[in-house]
C-alpha cells in the first residue's frame, strides 16, 4: 500500500487503541511504526538488480519483526528522559502501528513474507490495489477528527468502515471469482490457476487472469447484481518458463538463478511483453488493457557482468480516471453480458483465438 495510508493506519490504530493514555500525540508513534516496515526499500544493490525485489515486503513485513519494529518505532521517544514515565503506552502504540503494515499489504496483489521465517509462502489476499483514495480519505478524516476533538471515537469509527470496506472486497473478489468460472467453462477451458485482481479504488470492476494450458486469458469484470454483472474479452498471452529461454540465457547459471527469483516474485505469472519481446514481464500487472505491456519486468544480457537489467516502467502507469469510471457505471463500450454455461458468442471466441 502507498505509505500515506500506512502511517494513517498506524496513526488511526494508535489513537483509537491509547488516546486515552497519551491524549493527542498517541498517532505520532503509530504513525512511524505504520512505515517503518518499507524501509526496506533501502536493501539494494547494483551488482544485483533483484535484490530489491527480493527483500520488498519481506522480513520486516512479517509478524516475527512487529515486536522488534515496534521498538524501533518507539526509540525516538523512548530514549527521552521526558517521556520514560509513558514508555508502555508509547511502545504499546508504535507496536500497533508496526503490526498495520504486513497486514495492509497482504490484502494487495504483490506479496507479502507475513509468515517468515517459518514460511517463504507469499501472502496474497487481492482485495485491494496499492492505492485506495477512499480508504486514505476515510482514515485521514477519523485521525483529524480524533486528535482535534481528543475524542477517540472517530478513530474507531474510520477503522471500522475500513474494515468494512475490505470485507465488502474480498466479498466481491469471491463473486468475481465465481464469473471467472462461468466464462471459462462457457469457452470450454479447463482451469489450471485462476486470480482476481481488483482496479483501482473500487471493489466493481476486477481483472480476472486464468491460465488454461500454458495459455493466460485476460478479462475485465463488472461485479454488481445478477442482472447488473458485466464481462469485457481481453487479450491473451502465452506463459514463459525457464525451459523457453534461448541457448544462451539457458547456458547462463546466473540468468537461470536470476529467472527463478523473477518468478517467485511474480508468483509464476511470467510472459513476454507483446511490445518489446526481450521483456520478460510480471503479468499480474499491465501498462494496457488490451494487450500485456508489463509495469516491471527483467531483461538477459547473458554473458555480461550484470547478465539481468530490470525493466521498471511504473512512471508511465497511469489510471484512466474516465473510462474507469465508466466501468464502474456500466457504460464502458465493450462491455457484455454473461454468457451461459458451455455458450460464448463467436466474437470472444475469435478474440481468445488471437483472430
Amino acid at each position: 500500500m502507498d505509505p500515506l495510508t500506512h502511517a494513517l493506519l498506524g496513526a488511526t490504530a494508535a489513537q483509537a487503541a491509547l488516546g486515552h493514555r497519551l491524549g493527542r500525540q498517541a498517532w505520532l508513534p503509530g504513525a512511524l511504526g505504520g512505515l517503518l516496515p518499507d524501509a526496506d526499500i533501502l536493501i539494494r544493490s547494483t551488482a544485483d538488480p533483484l535484490l530489491a525485489i527480493e527483500y520488498h515486503r519481506h522480513f520486516t513485513h512479517a509478524f516475527a519483526f512487529i515486536p522488534v519494529g515496534g521498538v524501533v518505532a518507539a526509540s525516538p521517544w523512548l530514549v527521552q528522559r521526558r517521556y520514560r514515565a509513558d514508555w508502555r503506552p508509547l511502545l504499546a502504540a508504535a507496536t500497533i502501528g508496526c503490526a498495520t503494515h504486513g497486514l495492509l499489504d497482504a490484502c494487495t496483489n504483490y506479496g507479502t513474507h507475513l509468515l517468515w521465517p517459518f514460511s517463504t509462502l507469499r501472502v496474497a489476499w487481492h482485495w485491494l490495489t496499492t492505492i485506495g483514495p477512499l480508504l486514505t480519505l476515510a482514515l485521514l478524516a477519523g485521525l483529524l477528527l480524533a486528535v482535534r476533538r481528543q475524542s477517540r471515537l472517530p478513530a474507531v469509527l474510520s477503522l471500522s468502515f475500513a474494515l468494512v470496506y475490505v470485507g465488502v472486497a474480498a466479498w466481491q473478489r469471491e463473486r468475481a471469482l465465481d464469473l471467472q468460472e462461468l466464462i471459462a467453462a462457457a469457452r470450454g477451458h479447463p482451469v489450471v490457476r485462476a486470480e482476481m485482481f481488483p482496479s483501482v479504488g473500487n471493489p466493481v470492476v476486477w481483472r480476472s487472469v486464468y491460465q488454461s494450458g500454458t495459455t493466460l486469458y485476460s478479462d475485465r469484470l463488472r461485479v454488481v447484481d445478477s442482472a447488473g454483472s458485466l464481462w469485457k474479452p481481453g487479450s491473451t498471452l502465452e506463459l514463459l518458463f525457464a525451459a523457453d529461454l534461448p541457448p544462451a540465457a539457458a547456458a547462463d547459471a546466473r540468468v537461470q538463478r536470476d529467472f527463478a527469483r523473477f518468478s517467485y516474485f511474480s508468483s509464476g505469472w511470467t510472459a513476454l511483453s507483446d511490445s518489446d519481446a526481450s521483456v520478460i514481464g510480471d503479468a499480474r500487472y499491465s501498462l494496457s488493457r488490451d494487450s500485456f505491456e508489463p509495469i516491471w519486468g527483467i531483461r538477459f544480457h547473458p554473458g555480461s557482468a550484470t547478465p539481468t537489467e530490470w525493466v521498471d516502467q511504473t512512471a508511465r502507469n497511469r489510471v484512466p480516471v474516465g473510462e474507469l469510471w465508466r466501468e464502474i457505471r456500466g457504460t464502458a463500450d465493450g462491455y457484455r453480458g454473461l454468457p451461459t454455461a458451455g455458450r460464448v458468442d463467436a466474437v470472444a471466441v475469435a478474440r481468445d483465438s488471437g483472430c
